[in-house]
């Protein structure tokens, strides 16, 4: 099982970290847009959709990365009261019951209609552009799939702290919000800073 969670953790950093360079694409092309249409007066037409694919791929793909470094948000102020081995329990149930039928139907529908709009070489409707977008579309079934890797990462997780009663370790993440780290040092027996 930790095998199995250092593969996917690392996985879903990678591809997080691969698909961040898409909003330095993004960026250039907003400048660029707005150095055509303010400076030369001549916007052009395909740059909307640009952004739009530039972004999908940004939103799409950060979804695993954001589970793995345990950045998405969550209601925990009950939640972090708990012990580890409960919050685990209550983890693995509500992965089963929201999460997995939420990311499986992601992958398997989005392959169909991924597979759909390369099949009709599908270009954008909203613009005079008519952008390709099918290779866009290709990134719902792969988000699907690096979403369900890394839930079945999650689950293993969950797994081991009701047999241990402590999480396993996580890879450094990039960046640590406060209360994390608070969290952390409280559930390490130091309580003298964390009120």
């Amino acid at each position: 099982m930790r095998s199995f969670i250092k593969f996917a953790d690392r996985l879903s950093i990678s591809m997080g970290k691969a698909f961040s360079w898409c909003i330095v694409i993004l960026m250039g092309g907003t400048c660029y847009e707005v150095f055509m249409a303010y400076a030369l007066n001549a916007p052009t037409l395909w740059n909307f959709d640009f952004s739009l694919q530039m972004y999908g791929a940004i939103f799409m793909m950060a979804g695993a990365y954001t589970l793995s470094t345990e950045a998405h948000v969550r209601g925990d102020v009950i939640y972090r009261l708990f012990s580890q081995k409960t919050q685990a329990y209550i983890d693995l149930v509500l992965y089963f019951i929201f999460f997995f039928p939420g990311v499986v139907a992601l992958a398997f529908y989005g392959y169909e209609y991924a597979a759909l709009a390369w099949k009709i070489k599908e270009t954008s409707w909203n613009s005079p552009a008519q952008i390709q977008i099918y290779m866009a579309k290709s990134l719902i079934p792969l988000s699907g799939a690096l979403l369900t890797i890394q839930g079945v990462s999650e689950v293993f997780r969950c797994i081991i702290c009701i047999q241990t009663g402590n999480w396993p370790e996580r890879d450094s993440a990039d960046a640590e919000e406060t209360e994390k780290l608070l969290m952390r040092t409280a559930q390490k027996g130091n309580t003298d800073d964390v009120i």
